[in-house]
Parts: C-alpha cells; structure tokens; sequence
C-alpha cells in the first residue's frame, strides 16, 4: 500500500463511521470499493489488515451502531466480503469474531435494516466476494447460510433474487469442483457436505407444491447448466430428470416457460448434445406438450445448434412453421392451397385457437417472427426454410393487416378482423421480408410482392414507423429484383415497379409529416447507392420530378430531413454531375449552383446534423475524385476547412480533418512521390521539387494553420486525428536526417516563429485569433516554415499526451479517497460532489 494511501485510509474510515452522518454517497462507496478490490489483488496477505488497524475498527464501530445507515452497512458487508477472499484474512477477521457478527445469525439477517433491498444486496454480494476457499464455504453451510440464501432467491427486488441464483451456483460448483478428488456417482455419500445441502434443498423445491418454489429452482438448474460444463452436472441431472420430466404432464404447475430455457442451456452444453440417452426425448416431449408460445424459443434456440439430432431439428422446424402454415390456410380459398405442412407436433386446433384470439393472435405472430427473423440473419442456417412458402406468408400476413385480404373461411375472417392495422404485426413482417431478400432466389412471385409493398407505400392509412420499414424491405427487394434480372421480360417488370415507385415518391417527399419526408430521402439515397450504375434506372429517376423535390427540401423547416436531404442531393450528384462517362442532365451552372448551397448550408445552418451530412458528402466527394483538377480541388478545399475549423460541432471538425487526410494522399500520390506511410522515407527518394510542390500546394490551401490549430482543440479526438495526419505528412517530408538538422539550426530566419509555436502547443492552447504570419509568429504558409515546424516540433510528445485517459488524474487513489472525505462531509470547503 502507498504511503499516501495509508494516510488516508484512517480519515476515511473515521468519516464513513460517524453516527452523525446519514451515509456517504452510493457513488464515491462504489469507486472506494472499486479501490479496494484493486488493492486486495495488488496485496492478497492479511498485512493488509493487520497493518491497517482502522479497517476492523471502522467495521466494529458499524456494528455497534443502534441504527446504522442502510448504505454504509451495504459498504461494510461487500468490504468485508472482499477482504476474506483471501484465506489468511478470512481466518484473521474470524478470529476477530466479525465475520459471524456481520454474517451469521445475529448480524443484519436479525435486525430491522434487514428490510432495506440494499443491505441484503449488500449481504448478498459480500458473501460471493469471499466465496474463493473451502473455509469461507463451510462457514457459511455451517451457519445457516444456505437457507437465507435459498430464501432471497424469492426475494421481492429483482436485483437480490438474481445475486442469490448466481451466489447458489458458484457455490456448488466451488464445492464439488474444490472438495472431491474423483469422478462423481448419483449416490448421494459420494458429494461434498456442502454440494449435499444445495442440491437437497434443489430437490426438496422441485417436489414443492409452491410453484414459485419450483421456478427458483428451475432458473437455478438454467444458470447452473449454462455456466458450468462438467460432466458432474449430467450426475446431477439423473437425480432430477424425472421429476423434470413431470412438469410437461402437469398442467396444476405452471412453470413450463421455464422449461425452455433450461433445456436450451442443457442442449447447448456438451455434456449433454452429446449424449444418446434420454435427454433429446425430454427435449421431443417438450416440444409436443409445451403451447406454440413456450416452444417457439426453445425450436429456435436448437435450430441454432449444429450437433442438434435431425429428427429433433425437423421437429423443431414444424414448431415454427406450424403458424404460417395455419395462416396460409385460413387465408386459401377451398382446395386452392393444401398446407405446407404433412403433420404437425401440437395440435392444430390449438393453433388455430390462438390465432382467432383477440388476446393472442399478435403476440404469437410477432414471436414467430422473429424467431425467423433471427434465423435469417445467420451466416450459415444450419436447417432449409421453405422460402417461397415464407414469402407468401409474409404478404398474406401484410394483406391481413391493411385489409386488402378477405378471406372466405371463419377462421380466415376472425384473423383478418384481428390483424387489421396492427402495427406490431406490419413492423415484424417488414422485418423478416428484408431479411428474406437475401436468401431467395428467381421467383414468379415477385409481382404480388410489390404490389403488397406498392400498397403499403401509397396507403394514406400506413404509419411513419410502418412506411419506414416498407421503404427498407422495398430498396432491398428492388436490388434483389435488379441482381436476379437477367432477361428482357424481367427487366421490363423491374422498369414498370420502379417507374410505380419513384410516382409514389414524389408524393411523399411533400408529406406534411417530416418522418414520412425524411425516411422517403434515405430510401432514395439506398436506391442511388446501390443502382446508379445501371442506365435504365437513372434514366427513369431524372425523368422524374424525385430530384427537384429533393433540391427543395434543401430548405426544410425539420433538421434531420435537410440532413437527409443533403445526404441524397451529394448522391444524386454522381448521376447529374459527376456520372462515369457524361453527365446525363445538368450543366456547369446547376452543379456550381448545388455545391454552393451545400457550403452555405456548411456555413450557416443551425444545426448540426445538417452541417454534418454536408461535410461527409464532401468528403465523399473528395475520396473518388469529383472534385476537378489538383488546383480546383485544393480551392475547394481551403473553403471547407476554413469554414469548418470555426465549427462549435467536433464531428463536424473531425470530418474537416478527414477531407485533409484524404486530400493530402491524394495529393502527394498525384506529385510522385511514395504513398503516405507512418514511417519516415529515406533522403534520396524524395525529390525536392516535388516535395517543394506539394508543400506549397498544401500551404495555399491552408492546411497546416488548420492542423497545427487542430491539434489544441479542446475536443480530444480532433487533436488526436490532427497529430496522426502531421505525422504521416512528417514521414513523408523530412528524412530523419533532416529532422535532427533542423533542431540544431538555431540561425533560420522562421526559428523564432517555430520556438513560438512549440511553446504554445506544449501550453496546450492557441489564441482565438490565430496568426497566420508576421512577427515572431509562424508563417504557416509557407512551405520552408513548415517544412522547419515538422522537423522540429515533438509531435511524438503531443501525440502522448493526447493519448492520456482524461481521466488519469481524477482516477488516483488520493483524488478518490477525496472525494470520499468530500461526500462524508469532513472537508468543509468542498462541498460539492464531483461525480
């Protein structure tokens, strides 16, 4: 322990037990206990007590309090419980008789602050703390302690009930994993004594009628076979499995739900997927007798598993087709459609009853949903959907819900009436139909697909959220259609859906709903990105009046849709003005007309999202090279990075220094000299012609003011990009010769400008009017002067500092024992909690 920390520890502990304060605040005991576990690791002997006195007086003078502070009794029980992880100072504060005064029966488990949640988190978390040794766990098996803490499993505050499940588990595991020296049998002699107590009172909860009793033990089982992978638990789960096994029969306990998890957690567990015994029956019956609500999580959750047996795969995959397979037939006119399935696990008519049910039919589609959902989103399905069986489903499920299905059979009807303008639904489906466009392949259905999602985008009655989610399953099926299209009779089909989609387009980028504007401006952006490459389709979009609405909303009253629309107009660009061969529509007036609102919009907009987009498309621009000839180009630049540097957004800053970077490379590329490296280059490789070129370019463009000011900018990341992008330049213009040269010049006429501005970039701060030349100051336009400034300026250093957590300082055992003394009160002239 430092000396200092010594010092300080008894004011502390003085100041944490005076009766006179009403408890310290719950954030300084969190970092102070933070503090001690490091502390605890750092010093593992029991010198840490023995030397330190104070800690077990400030722990007596607690206890002796009639009514100790809830918090502070909280702190002393989760201290302590760190202090006797190790053995030595367990043995050490027994002897002193804390341990059992603060744990045992007459501690806090018998008094009135027992009531407060914190102090049996508190209770709780002190006991897991110190649970790393055999002693500490016959202490408490000993004294009563696996009662209270099978007992707080059912405790009313979530937090406690969860810390006692995993207390129990660690526990067991500890005691069987440190007590026993060969392999374990079901006979109950051949567990440890403290194994046999946790598993007794496991098995005791099990046969309980009390099904919250039951649940416990159940979650407990769950946790037990998700963390813990040896082949004892398969010792353990004989003992049970029947008992387990009864609970799918009986319809009085109603713990199923629970089931599911724990047999998830059991076929994940090696142990046990790669048995052949009785376990997968288990895991059949489930499936069988377990409502289509509880056995959806557990089909999908072995779905996912590779070493899941087929015929349990195959069953597992009935589960989750079983609704789709009911709403195809509900909505199938008679013999029109046979079903998609030949038998099902559940009964059908159950089903079919959730289905037609007010209180059910949502939920149990939304679950099924998303189980599909989430196996589409695998990178590899370890089990065949049926597609074309899935997309059907999803459209008849979204023509349910607009009301555009009106189905013949009753139950068809009752589902319909259901469903309509169900937006949970609609979200879902929408979900799952995006997903699915990227594992069908060339389908005959694709027509009705859009006209379901035409609908959807023209339906004056289709929420934001909903609209949304259309715009995104519809931008990802159109580039599917485009990828699949390989004839003239499909290309047709493509023409005439995009031709239906930019009309609707049109209408709503005039919405009145800014939402509704501002999801219709990233839909056209995707569908820009992805096809602007193909001919047809910037044909049919500038023969549309989508691009002038676009332009217009330049100029929107809602922030995020005038980023949206900034976004789209710089992608539009790459179809009007910056095209792979010539440009389709537009002139040199119009595209000079469009960069110059963008600057304005860089320059003025209240907001910084706006200003942001602009800077990225910017950017965008600048990276594949649209932005004219090396002179025009760095113009364009000096512009923005002079507007930017006066930003008061840092990502908008940030990005201003992205632009140099890519501007820089592309520069020194465009010159001849090597690419930008973090390394410097050797003397002869470098002409200095082309290195004189380049500077002066840079300087005219005004990039090293705006570096070198970058680099105290009060927001840590623009200094950091800064000094990494005068590095790269230093690597590439001044050889390591060079470098040392420079720094023993004392004569150069710009010497006193660079001493100047290493001073004033080591204060770490640079005038608010920033010089750009004359005086003693730095000229940074001029390319000896900056040539000098790489070479000489510590770059490294700054670079260090810059990487220094901001917090290095406030983090230091003085300043965090501190600000304990604050909060309890004992240094009157700070008051105030810094945290």
């Amino acid at each position: 322990m430092t000396r200092e920390c010594s010092l300080l520890l008894p004011r502390v502990c003085a100041a944490l037990a005076d009766p006179r304060q009403p408890g310290s605040d719950d954030t300084c005991l969190e970092k102070l206990l933070d503090w001690f576990r490091a502390l605890t690791e750092f010093d593992p002997s029991v010198k840490l007590v023995q030397d330190n006195p104070c800690l077990t007086e400030f722990i007596t003078s607690v206890l002796v309090l009639p009514e100790p502070s809830p918090s502070i009794l909280s702190f002393t029980l989760r201290l302590v419980g760190i202090l006797a992880a190790s053995e030595s100072r367990f043995q050490h504060l027994q002897q002193e008789k804390l341990l059992v005064r603060l744990f045992g029966g007459d501690g806090p488990l018998s008094s009135v602050v027992w009531e407060d949640a914190s102090v049996r988190s508190g209770w709780v978390e002190g006991v897991h703390s110190m649970m790393h040794h055999q002693p500490a766990l016959h202490f408490l098996c000993n004294g009563g302690g696996i009662d209270v803490i099978f007992g707080l499993q059912g405790d009313p505050s979530l937090f406690v009930a969860s810390a006692a499940c995993r207390l129990l588990v660690h526990m067991l595991i500890l005691s069987v994993e440190s007590e026993t020296t060969k392999p374990l049998s079901a006979k109950d002699c051949d567990w440890p004594a403290c194994a046999q107590m946790i598993i007794k009172r496991i098995e005791d909860s099990l046969q309980s009628s009390s099904a919250s009793h039951v649940e416990q033990s159940l979650k407990l089982l769950t946790s037990l076979f998700g963390s813990c992978r040896s082949t004892w638990t398969e010792v353990l789960w004989l003992g049970i499995a029947k008992q387990i096994e009864s609970f799918l029969m009986e319809k009085t306990v109603q713990v199923q739900h629970t089931l599911a998890n724990l047999l998830i957690n059991m076929a994940w567990s090696p142990v046990f997927c790669d048995s052949e015994g009785s376990f997968w029956a288990l895991v059949t019956s489930a499936l069988e007798h377990l409502t289509p609500v509880q056995a959806g999580p557990l089909a999908v959750g072995l779905l996912r598993l590779y070493k899941c047996p087929q015929d349990v795969r195959i069953q597992a995959l009935t589960v989750l087709l079983q609704p789709m397979d009911c709403i195809l037939r509900a909505a199938s006119q008679p013999l029109e459609y046979a079903g998609l399935l030949d038998e099902s696990v559940s009964d059908p008519a159950t089903v079919e009853s959730l289905l037609s049910s007010k209180s059910s039919c949502a939920g149990l589609l939304c679950q099924n949903l998303a189980h599909l959902e989430e196996l589409l989103s695998l990178i590899h399905l370890p089990v065949d959907l049926p597609y074309a069986s899935l997309l059907r489903f999803l459209t008849t499920i979204l023509q349910f819900c607009n009301g555009f299905l009106s189905p013949t059979s009753p139950l068809g009807s009752a589902i319909s009436r259901i469903l309509i303008n169900s937006f949970r639904v609609q979200r879902s489906a929408l979900d799952v139909l995006a997903a699915l466009s990227e594992r069908i392949g060339c389908d005959t259905h694709m027509g009705s697909l859009f006209d379901v999602l035409l609908a959807y985008l023209e339906s004056p009655n289709t929420s934001p959220t909903v609209l949304k989610k259309t715009f995104q399953a519809t931008s990802k099926w159109l580039v599917h259609l485009h990828e699949v299209s390989c004839s003239n009779s499909q290309w047709q089909q493509t023409e005439k859906i995009l031709e239906d989609v930019f009309l609707v387009l049109q209408k709503r980028l005039c919405s009145p709903c800014w939402e509704v504007r501002d999801s219709s401006l990233e839909f056209l952006t995707v569908l820009i990105k992805c096809l602007r490459d193909q001919d047809e389709f910037r044909q049919l979009l500038l023969s549309s009046e989508v691009p002038r609405l676009t332009e217009n909303l330049l100029e929107d009253p809602e922030g995020y849709v005038r980023a949206s629309a900034v976004t789209a107009v710089g992608h539009l660009a790459f179809i009007t003005y910056f095209p792979p061969e010539r440009p389709v529509v537009g002139n040199q007036s119009n595209k000079e007309n469009t960069v110059a609102k963008l600057q304005e919009i860089l320059s003025t907009d209240p907001e910084g999202f706006p200003r942001r987009a602009v800077i990225s498309i910017f950017t965008k621009w600048l990276r594949q090279g649209c932005t004219g000839q090396l002179e025009d180009t760095a113009q364009f630049v000096s512009r923005v990075i002079q507007t930017v540097q006066h930003d008061l957004d840092w990502e908008v800053r940030l990005g201003g220094l992205e632009m140099v970077e890519i501007f820089c490379s592309q520069t020194i590329c465009q010159l001849g000299l090597p690419k930008c490296s973090y390394a410097p280059v050797s003397s002869g490789v470098t002409s200095s012609a082309h290195q004189n070129k380049s500077l002066q370019v840079f300087c005219r463009a005004k990039v090293f003011s705006f570096l070198f000011r970058s680099l105290c900018d009060c927001d840590k990341p623009v200094g950091q990009r800064a000094c990494d992008i005068l590095l790269v330049l230093r690597g590439n213009f001044s050889p390591v010769s060079t470098l040392k040269e420079s720094q023993e010049a004392g004569d150069s006429p710009a010497a006193p400008g660079i001493a100047w501005l290493q001073r004033t970039l080591r204060q770490g701060s640079l005038a608010e009017n920033f010089p750009s030349g004359g005086g003693n100051r730095v000229d940074f336009e001029d390319p000896e002067s900056m040539l000098l400034a790489l070479g000489t300026v510590d770059l490294e250093e700054l670079h260090d500092e810059l990487s220094k957590c901001s917090d290095h300082v406030e983090k230091s055992p003085q300043s965090l024992l501190q600000d304990i003394l604050a909060t309890a009160g004992t240094i009157e002239e700070n008051e105030a909690d810094c945290y």
